[in-house]
Protein backbone atom coordinates (compact mmCIF):
# COMPACT_ATOMS: atom_id res chain seq x y z
CA UNK A 1 0.00 0.00 0.00
CA UNK A 2 1.37 3.36 -1.28
CA UNK A 3 2.01 5.79 1.58
CA UNK A 4 -1.10 7.47 2.84
CA UNK A 5 -0.85 11.31 3.59
CA UNK A 6 -0.71 11.70 7.62
CA UNK A 7 -2.86 15.49 8.34
CA UNK A 8 -2.76 14.61 11.87
CA UNK A 9 -0.10 13.27 14.47
CA UNK A 10 -0.41 12.77 18.11
CA UNK A 11 2.60 11.55 19.99
CA UNK A 12 2.36 11.29 23.37
CA UNK A 13 -0.63 13.20 24.24
CA UNK A 14 -1.23 13.96 28.24
CA UNK A 15 -3.91 15.82 29.86
CA UNK A 16 -3.99 15.93 33.40
CA UNK A 17 -6.54 17.96 35.61
CA UNK A 18 -5.17 18.53 38.88
CA UNK A 19 -7.97 18.88 41.17
CA UNK A 20 -6.57 19.47 44.77
CA UNK A 21 -2.58 19.15 46.00
CA UNK A 22 -3.83 15.23 46.42
CA UNK A 23 -5.30 14.59 43.74
CA UNK A 24 -4.55 14.88 39.60
CA UNK A 25 -6.94 13.44 37.46
CA UNK A 26 -5.44 11.87 34.30
CA UNK A 27 -7.74 12.15 31.77
CA UNK A 28 -5.69 11.10 28.68
CA UNK A 29 -2.62 9.45 29.42
CA UNK A 30 -0.12 8.85 26.90
CA UNK A 31 -1.66 8.12 23.89
CA UNK A 32 -0.26 7.95 19.93
CA UNK A 33 -2.21 7.81 17.11
CA UNK A 34 -2.29 9.33 13.10
CA UNK A 35 -4.84 9.89 11.17
CA UNK A 36 -4.61 9.70 7.82
CA UNK A 37 -6.05 12.37 4.84
CA UNK A 38 -10.04 11.65 3.72
CA UNK A 39 -10.58 8.87 6.55
CA UNK A 40 -12.36 8.98 9.63
CA UNK A 41 -11.05 7.73 12.76
CA UNK A 42 -13.65 6.68 15.45
CA UNK A 43 -12.58 7.24 19.15
CA UNK A 44 -15.48 4.91 21.48
CA UNK A 45 -15.39 4.23 25.33
CA UNK A 46 -17.75 4.81 27.89
CA UNK A 47 -17.93 8.31 29.83
CA UNK A 48 -15.20 9.21 31.38
CA UNK A 49 -12.43 7.29 29.44
CA UNK A 50 -11.20 10.48 27.39
CA UNK A 51 -12.54 10.72 24.51
CA UNK A 52 -13.69 14.00 24.24
CA UNK A 53 -11.17 15.00 26.59
CA UNK A 54 -8.63 13.72 23.38
CA UNK A 55 -10.65 15.81 21.29
CA UNK A 56 -10.65 19.26 22.78
CA UNK A 57 -6.80 18.59 23.73
CA UNK A 58 -6.36 18.38 19.69
CA UNK A 59 -8.13 21.66 18.71
CA UNK A 60 -6.42 23.46 21.75
CA UNK A 61 -9.63 23.94 23.29
CA UNK A 62 -7.24 22.38 26.22
CA UNK A 63 -3.61 23.02 26.36
CA UNK A 64 -2.13 19.60 26.62
CA UNK A 65 -0.05 18.93 29.96
CA UNK A 66 2.68 16.76 27.70
CA UNK A 67 3.19 15.68 24.17
CA UNK A 68 2.54 16.62 20.62
CA UNK A 69 -0.11 17.32 18.04
CA UNK A 70 1.46 17.92 14.63
CA UNK A 71 -1.78 18.68 11.66
CA UNK A 72 -0.30 19.61 8.33
CA UNK A 73 3.19 19.26 9.10
CA UNK A 74 2.91 22.02 11.88
CA UNK A 75 3.41 21.54 15.67
CA UNK A 76 0.48 22.93 16.84
CA UNK A 77 1.07 22.36 20.81
CA UNK A 78 2.76 25.28 23.53
CA UNK A 79 2.93 28.71 21.95
CA UNK A 80 2.10 28.72 18.38
CA UNK A 81 2.79 31.98 15.54
CA UNK A 82 0.08 33.94 14.60
CA UNK A 83 -0.04 32.29 11.30
CA UNK A 84 -0.23 29.10 12.37
CA UNK A 85 -2.81 29.88 14.91
CA UNK A 86 -5.15 31.55 11.89
CA UNK A 87 -4.70 28.31 9.65
CA UNK A 88 -5.51 26.44 12.75
CA UNK A 89 -8.82 28.41 13.10
CA UNK A 90 -10.12 27.57 9.75
CA UNK A 91 -9.07 24.63 8.79
CA UNK A 92 -9.74 22.52 11.80
CA UNK A 93 -13.26 22.87 13.68
CA UNK A 94 -15.26 21.16 15.77
CA UNK A 95 -19.15 19.96 16.41
CA UNK A 96 -20.11 19.52 19.37
CA UNK A 97 -22.09 17.15 21.49
CA UNK A 98 -25.28 19.17 22.78
CA UNK A 99 -26.45 21.25 20.20
CA UNK A 100 -28.47 23.72 22.40
CA UNK A 101 -25.80 24.09 24.89
CA UNK A 102 -22.99 25.07 22.02
CA UNK A 103 -25.80 28.01 20.25
CA UNK A 104 -25.76 31.32 21.52
CA UNK A 105 -29.62 31.72 22.55
CA UNK A 106 -29.51 35.22 21.68
CA UNK A 107 -28.53 35.23 18.07
CA UNK A 108 -30.01 34.73 14.94
CA UNK A 109 -28.92 31.57 13.04
CA UNK A 110 -27.85 33.53 10.16
CA UNK A 111 -25.43 35.01 12.89
CA UNK A 112 -24.39 31.91 14.68
CA UNK A 113 -23.14 30.48 11.56
CA UNK A 114 -21.44 33.44 10.08
CA UNK A 115 -19.65 33.95 13.17
CA UNK A 116 -16.14 32.74 11.84
CA UNK A 117 -16.26 35.22 8.54
CA UNK A 118 -16.88 37.77 10.73
CA UNK A 119 -13.95 36.84 13.26
CA UNK A 120 -11.72 36.04 10.06
CA UNK A 121 -13.15 38.76 7.77
CA UNK A 122 -13.45 36.42 5.03
CA UNK A 123 -16.28 38.57 2.96
CA UNK A 124 -16.09 41.60 1.31
CA UNK A 125 -19.61 42.50 1.18
CA UNK A 126 -22.95 41.68 3.29
CA UNK A 127 -24.65 39.92 0.02
CA UNK A 128 -21.76 37.87 -0.03
CA UNK A 129 -21.99 36.98 3.84
CA UNK A 130 -25.44 36.21 3.37
CA UNK A 131 -25.53 34.28 0.17
CA UNK A 132 -22.44 32.31 1.94
CA UNK A 133 -25.11 31.81 5.08
CA UNK A 134 -27.82 30.47 3.08
CA UNK A 135 -26.01 28.06 1.12
CA UNK A 136 -24.55 26.09 3.94
CA UNK A 137 -27.92 25.79 5.32
CA UNK A 138 -29.55 24.41 2.16
CA UNK A 139 -25.97 21.86 2.03
CA UNK A 140 -26.81 20.45 5.32
CA UNK A 141 -30.93 20.17 4.63
CA UNK A 142 -32.27 23.51 5.78
CA UNK A 143 -33.42 26.04 4.14
CA UNK A 144 -32.70 29.94 3.90
CA UNK A 145 -35.54 31.00 5.82
CA UNK A 146 -34.50 29.49 9.07
CA UNK A 147 -31.58 31.71 8.93
CA UNK A 148 -33.41 34.81 10.85
CA UNK A 149 -34.90 32.30 13.32
CA UNK A 150 -33.25 31.58 16.81
CA UNK A 151 -32.27 28.09 17.72
CA UNK A 152 -35.10 27.58 20.80
CA UNK A 153 -37.25 27.73 17.46
CA UNK A 154 -35.37 23.92 16.02
CA UNK A 155 -35.72 20.52 16.76
CA UNK A 156 -32.50 18.83 18.30
CA UNK A 157 -31.64 17.30 14.88
CA UNK A 158 -32.08 20.71 13.12
CA UNK A 159 -29.67 22.52 16.09
CA UNK A 160 -27.07 19.95 15.18
CA UNK A 161 -27.18 20.73 11.58
CA UNK A 162 -26.67 24.23 12.43
CA UNK A 163 -24.10 23.30 14.26
CA UNK A 164 -22.36 21.11 11.84
CA UNK A 165 -22.94 24.12 9.22
CA UNK A 166 -21.06 26.45 11.30
CA UNK A 167 -18.61 24.23 11.31
CA UNK A 168 -18.24 23.87 7.63
CA UNK A 169 -18.41 27.55 6.70
CA UNK A 170 -15.05 27.97 7.33
CA UNK A 171 -13.73 25.90 4.93
CA UNK A 172 -12.20 22.94 7.05
CA UNK A 173 -10.22 20.28 6.01
CA UNK A 174 -10.27 18.46 9.40
CA UNK A 175 -13.28 17.99 11.32
CA UNK A 176 -13.71 16.86 15.39
CA UNK A 177 -17.43 15.40 15.81
CA UNK A 178 -17.48 15.33 19.24
CA UNK A 179 -19.87 12.59 20.20
CA UNK A 180 -22.66 14.95 17.79
CA UNK A 181 -25.18 12.23 17.53
CA UNK A 182 -25.72 10.99 21.02
CA UNK A 183 -28.41 13.67 22.20
CA UNK A 184 -30.57 12.55 19.34
CA UNK A 185 -32.98 10.19 18.41
CA UNK A 186 -32.06 7.02 16.40
CA UNK A 187 -33.59 7.95 13.18
CA UNK A 188 -32.16 11.35 13.25
CA UNK A 189 -28.86 10.34 14.58
CA UNK A 190 -28.78 8.64 11.00
CA UNK A 191 -29.73 11.40 9.00
CA UNK A 192 -27.09 13.30 10.66
CA UNK A 193 -24.42 10.96 9.91
CA UNK A 194 -25.65 10.29 5.91
CA UNK A 195 -25.12 14.36 5.81
CA UNK A 196 -21.72 14.02 7.59
CA UNK A 197 -20.79 11.39 4.89
CA UNK A 198 -21.75 13.04 1.96
CA UNK A 199 -20.10 16.59 3.42
CA UNK A 200 -16.77 13.85 3.14
CA UNK A 201 -16.95 13.05 -0.18
CA UNK A 202 -17.66 16.12 -1.34
CA UNK A 203 -15.82 18.20 0.15
CA UNK A 204 -12.58 15.80 0.96
CA UNK A 205 -12.74 15.87 4.66
CA UNK A 206 -11.27 14.14 7.11
CA UNK A 207 -13.26 13.35 10.45
CA UNK A 208 -12.41 12.40 14.35
CA UNK A 209 -15.58 10.63 15.10
CA UNK A 210 -16.03 10.52 18.63
CA UNK A 211 -18.70 8.17 20.46
CA UNK A 212 -20.05 5.86 23.03
CA UNK A 213 -22.29 3.79 20.75
CA UNK A 214 -20.42 1.22 18.36
CA UNK A 215 -23.00 0.41 15.69
CA UNK A 216 -22.80 4.20 14.52
CA UNK A 217 -19.22 4.62 15.07
CA UNK A 218 -18.58 0.89 12.44
CA UNK A 219 -20.90 3.05 9.96
CA UNK A 220 -18.77 5.94 9.65
CA UNK A 221 -15.56 4.96 10.54
CA UNK A 222 -12.28 3.33 8.54
CA UNK A 223 -10.62 2.96 11.97
CA UNK A 224 -11.35 2.93 15.24
CA UNK A 225 -9.24 3.47 18.58
CA UNK A 226 -10.92 1.94 21.95
CA UNK A 227 -10.17 3.99 25.01
CA UNK A 228 -10.47 3.50 28.80
CA UNK A 229 -9.32 5.21 31.70
CA UNK A 230 -7.36 7.69 29.49
CA UNK A 231 -5.37 4.87 27.13
CA UNK A 232 -6.09 3.72 24.12
CA UNK A 233 -6.38 -0.20 25.02
CA UNK A 234 -6.89 -1.47 21.09
CA UNK A 235 -6.83 0.43 17.89
CA UNK A 236 -7.11 -0.93 14.00
CA UNK A 237 -9.43 -0.70 11.13
CA UNK A 238 -13.30 -1.05 11.56
CA UNK A 239 -13.06 -4.67 10.85
CA UNK A 240 -10.43 -5.90 12.66
CA UNK A 241 -12.09 -3.94 16.16
CA UNK A 242 -15.51 -5.81 15.32
CA UNK A 243 -14.80 -8.97 13.96
CA UNK A 244 -11.87 -10.19 15.83
CA UNK A 245 -11.11 -7.63 19.21
CA UNK A 246 -8.46 -8.76 21.54
CA UNK A 247 -8.85 -6.48 24.54
CA UNK A 248 -11.36 -7.56 27.00
CA UNK A 249 -12.85 -4.28 27.25
CA UNK A 250 -13.15 -4.22 23.43
CA UNK A 251 -15.09 -7.58 23.78
CA UNK A 252 -17.00 -6.31 26.79
CA UNK A 253 -18.08 -2.66 24.44
CA UNK A 254 -19.20 -5.28 21.57
CA UNK A 255 -21.43 -7.26 24.33
CA UNK A 256 -22.93 -3.98 24.72
CA UNK A 257 -24.48 -3.20 21.75
CA UNK A 258 -27.85 -4.77 21.77
CA UNK A 259 -28.98 -7.12 18.70
CA UNK A 260 -32.28 -5.85 16.83
CA UNK A 261 -33.60 -9.61 16.67
CA UNK A 262 -35.33 -9.62 19.58
CA UNK A 263 -35.40 -13.94 19.68
CA UNK A 264 -31.15 -13.60 19.71
CA UNK A 265 -30.92 -10.82 21.84
CA UNK A 266 -32.92 -12.97 24.87
CA UNK A 267 -30.08 -15.81 24.75
CA UNK A 268 -27.29 -13.46 24.51
CA UNK A 269 -24.36 -13.57 26.47
CA UNK A 270 -22.58 -9.92 27.92
CA UNK A 271 -19.18 -9.49 28.69
CA UNK A 272 -18.14 -8.28 31.84
CA UNK A 273 -14.98 -6.50 32.00
CA UNK A 274 -12.92 -5.82 35.52
CA UNK A 275 -10.09 -3.14 34.67
CA UNK A 276 -8.41 -4.52 38.04
CA UNK A 277 -7.51 -7.45 36.05
CA UNK A 278 -5.38 -5.62 33.88
CA UNK A 279 -2.28 -3.84 34.29
CA UNK A 280 -2.25 -0.70 31.83
CA UNK A 281 0.62 1.15 33.14
CA UNK A 282 3.51 -1.94 32.43
CA UNK A 283 1.56 -2.78 29.12
CA UNK A 284 3.02 -1.79 25.60
CA UNK A 285 1.75 -1.69 22.09
CA UNK A 286 1.40 -5.55 20.79
CA UNK A 287 0.98 -5.53 16.24
CA UNK A 288 -1.50 -8.06 16.14
CA UNK A 289 -1.76 -7.80 12.23
CA UNK A 290 -1.19 -4.85 9.94
CA UNK A 291 -2.25 -1.75 12.09
CA UNK A 292 -4.08 -3.37 15.04
CA UNK A 293 -2.34 -3.14 17.85
CA UNK A 294 -3.57 -3.87 21.74
CA UNK A 295 -2.18 -2.11 25.16
CA UNK A 296 -1.15 -5.22 26.94
CA UNK A 297 1.49 -6.89 29.36
CA UNK A 298 3.24 -9.88 27.57
CA UNK A 299 1.54 -12.15 29.67
CA UNK A 300 -1.95 -10.57 29.04
CA UNK A 301 -1.16 -10.73 24.96
CA UNK A 302 -0.42 -14.07 25.04
CA UNK A 303 -3.55 -14.86 27.21
CA UNK A 304 -5.79 -13.46 24.70
CA UNK A 305 -4.55 -14.79 22.13
CA UNK A 306 -4.61 -18.78 22.79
Amino acid sequence: MAERDVILEVKNLKQYFRMNRHFTVKAVDDISFKVYRGETFGIVGESGSGKSTTGRSVIKLYEPTAGHVIFEGKEITGKIAEETRKMLRTRLQMIFQDPMASLNPRKTVMNIIAQGLDIHKLYKTQEERENRVYEMLETVGLSREHAHRYPHEFSGGQRQRIGIARALIMSPSFVIADEAISALDVSIQAQIVNILKKLQKDRDLTYIFIAHDLSMVRYISDRIAVMHQGKIVEMGSSDAIYKSPVHPYTKALLSAVPHPNPGVERYRKRIYYDPATVNYNEGRYHTIKGDHVVLATDGEYENWMK
